[in-house]
């Protein structure tokens, strides 16, 4: 279990990341953008850490409160929800 979680956390933060990139070259390009749900929502689903890596690294975003507060909070809830599963053993260490 904790190999395909970690696999799904992982995919989704490279997704995230991703995704903030492509929507700064558009921006910068003045092409169509990614919607602003799409960013949270590959955010939302275990992505919070590969989006605010993605929104500093790239300056996307980062003066949008809903962005600059958003994704924080759901990374530090991503990290509650992963210690609150191992704690429970539903999600058991490899070591």
């Amino acid at each position: 279990m904790f190999y395909l979680y970690a696999a799904v956390v992982l995919i989704m933060s490279v997704t995230a990341f991703i995704l903030m990139r492509t929507d700064k070259l558009r921006a910068r390009h003045r092409e169509r953008r990614i919607p602003e749900r799409v960013l949270f929502l590959a955010a939302a689903f275990f992505g919070a850490a590969g989006g605010c890596l993605g929104m500093y690294f790239y300056h996307h975003k980062t003066k949008h409160l809903k962005f600059a507060l958003g994704f924080p909070l759901l990374f530090l809830l991503q990290v509650y929800v992963t210690l609150l599963l191992i704690g429970k053993r539903i999600i058991r260490l490899p070591f």
